[in-house]
């Protein structure tokens, strides 16, 4: 069903397609936008209705029907869960942590050296006066 659906769609499109293309152009297109033609150069005027008309707006409404059609028919196929939502959900069971190493030595060293010169008013700071 949902195959024969997107083959209607896929057909009437492409008939569409040809009939839109078939149609003499109303001339002017985007470049009679900027000039001061009213409303007659942005929607086009009044032009008898041709049976090239007609088949484009019986087509274009075929096209938005089965759309939506399709639209329905998938969104009632995809209630169930994917793999990916089932892998998700399945409980990969208790995690163990390692035990944390104990601490003997610190991580940074020590920046000052011990003896007495480095320190500030140690015997370097003394030698200077």
């Amino acid at each position: 069903m949902y195959g024969f659906i997107t083959g209607l769609l896929i057909l009437d499109s492409l008939i569409l397609v040809v009939i839109v293309l078939l149609q003499a152009g109303q001339g002017g297109g985007l470049a009679a936008l900027g000039g001061s033609g009213g409303t007659e150069s942005f929607f086009g005027g009044r032009h008898a209705v041709t049976w090239l008309t007609k088949t484009t707006w019986v087509t274009g409404g075929v096209f938005l029907f089965l759309a939506l059609v399709l639209s329905f028919l998938s969104a009632s196929n995809s209630i169930g869960t994917t793999d990916v939502q089932e892998l998700l959900r399945t409980p990969v069971g208790p995690v163990q942590t390692a035990p944390l190493p104990l601490e003997t030595e610190p991580l940074v060293p020590a920046i000052l050296a011990p003896d007495d010169a480095a320190q500030p008013g140690g015997a370097a700071a003394d030698s200077g006066q």
